[in-house]
């Protein structure tokens, strides 16, 4: 089978026949960064298993670009799933499922380049557990640093879980409770802090 080029991947990823759909999803990783777009924009607003394949597709081109030795790959696949994050790709903007899946890929792949657009999602509501697992995981001290400004500016009740982000990153948090420690039922038991 010969490789797919961006417009077939395109084509073959809204077919009506599973078979297509699937062979374009599984073929869709060496097409690399410039499908990252236009997949979302079908995954945003196509027919549930279309939009499935198209997420599926982006998945798969995200683990294609994070081969060994593919770092130019990861860099321009990285930085069209940061384009994804601000949600404005379409008018009417990106689901937030969609922006959480492009968080979650976006940790496997990028560097200290994604900690700006991550952190600034700490801001929403919806995508601020994600944000923050996110930040976990990419490398470098920026992302560390944005953590721990997180960790000052948040409310008591969101203290533990980035208290917990910074504990996985080896950075102790005294007197932050983790989150394993306090209680989930009414308790005269007092948290015990880091």
């Amino acid at each position: 089978m010969e490789p797919l080029t961006l417009e077939k991947l395109i084509e073959q990823i809204q077919s009506k026949d599973a078979a297509v759909r699937a062979a374009a999803r599984d073929g869709a990783g060496p097409v690399g960064a410039a499908a990252v777009s236009p997949l979302a924009k079908i995954a945003a607003s196509g027919e549930l298993e279309v939009a499935r394949a198209a997420n599926r597709a982006i998945q798969n081109i995200v683990y294609h670009a994070g081969r060994p030795g593919a770092d130019d790959d990861a860099k321009a696949v990285a930085a069209e799933l940061l384009k994804l994050l601000d949600g404005s790709l379409l008018n009417g903007g990106l689901p937030v499922q969609l922006r959480r899946d492009a968080l979650w890929m976006t940790w496997q792949i990028a560097g200290e380049e994604a900690v700006e657009p991550v952190a600034a999602l700490l801001a929403s509501a919806d995508l601020r557990e994600d944000a923050r697992m996110t930040l976990e995981r990419l490398p470098g001290e920026k992302a560390t640093a944005a953590l721990q400004a997180a960790l000052a500016a948040a409310k008591d009740a969101e203290k533990p879980a980035f208290a917990h982000s910074l504990g996985v990153r080896g950075v102790e948090t005294p007197g932050v409770p983790d989150l394993r420690l306090v209680p989930t039922k009414k308790t005269s038991v007092q948290p015990v802090g880091r």
